[in-house]
């Protein structure tokens, strides 16, 4: 455990370091902040649909998504660990005494955690404290909401590693990065509500995103902040967070046992 505690010390320290990326990933998300909830006024101005969330609870929605991007995206892995599988280079890994999966883990989970501290407080003082009172994130309903919301956040960004890991693992059979990637990434974001916020969907699909476990990666933790999801169903959501992250940590370890048995590294 410490060998991996250190990679994640030292992956972490590393990622602070990109403070220029960070700004400008920083701008950027403010932008679209501004985009998506100039967009969703026109809707609730115009009172087309069904609102099953209140414009400000949108607002906060929105942006707690752009503050906390870095922790909830599934498109934006660690090319290093990919191109180790692709160019032969796993073979370096695999004379490291300790567990590829678990270190790749804590790698990821470092790179993840890193960019999303650079980039979130930013975001959520700028968000609450500089823009006017109809377009700016609110405080969390109650206390209880906020540690709720806290912990439901870290939980989901253990989810994204975990999912991610199957993204790296099946690398090893297509042998290609992108596709892998892009595949994950579109599915991912769609159900954990980055491109439609999961109140506005339909019946029928909402009942799809609650079965898969990306909406507890986004979804969950951010509508738990505004109170839009009561204190209850919020504790429903951690336990089905905990047991998602324990059975996709245990089916990523035994695929990458799996597929390490058949790796073959070509050339010297």
């Amino acid at each position: 455990m410490k060998q991996y505690m250190s990679v994640l010390k030292i992956k972490f320290t590393n990622c602070l370091q990109y403070r220029t990326a960070a700004l400008a990933g920083m701008c950027t998300q403010i932008f679209w902040g501004f985009m998506f909830i100039m967009i969703y006024e026109a809707f609730y101005k115009n009172k087309i649909g069904n609102q099953t969330i209140s414009f400000q609870e949108l607002v906060d929605y929105l942006w707690l998504q752009q503050a906390f991007l870095s922790f909830i995206t599934l498109f934006n892995y660690d090319d290093e660990l990919g191109s180790l599988i692709v160019n032969g280079n796993i073979s370096y890994e695999l004379c490291r005494p300790c567990g590829i999966y678990e270190i790749w883990f804590a790698k990821f989970f470092a790179q993840r955690f890193a960019a999303g501290l650079l980039r979130c407080f930013p975001i959520l003082l700028i968000s609450m404290f500089l823009l006017p009172s109809e377009y700016s994130l609110k405080m969390p309903k109650s206390g209880v909401h906020f540690i709720l919301f806290s912990i439901t956040m870290m939980m989901g960004l253990l989810l994204v590693v975990a999912l991610a890991m199957l993204v790296y693992i099946s690398v090893f059979v297509t042998m290609s990065q992108n596709g892998s990637n892009i595949i994950a990434g579109v599915i991912g974001e769609f159900f954990s509500g980055l491109i439609i916020p999961i109140p506005f969907m339909p019946d029928w699909l909402k009942s799809i995103a609650y079965i898969l476990p990306y909406r507890l990666t986004t979804d969950l933790p951010i509508r738990t902040y505004s109170g839009n999801i009561e204190i209850n169903e919020a504790l429903i959501g951690l336990g089905s967070q905990i047991i998602w992250f324990i059975v996709l940590v245990i089916i990523g370890k035994l695929a990458m046992n799996k597929v390490l048995k058949n790796v073959v590294a070509q050339g010297g």
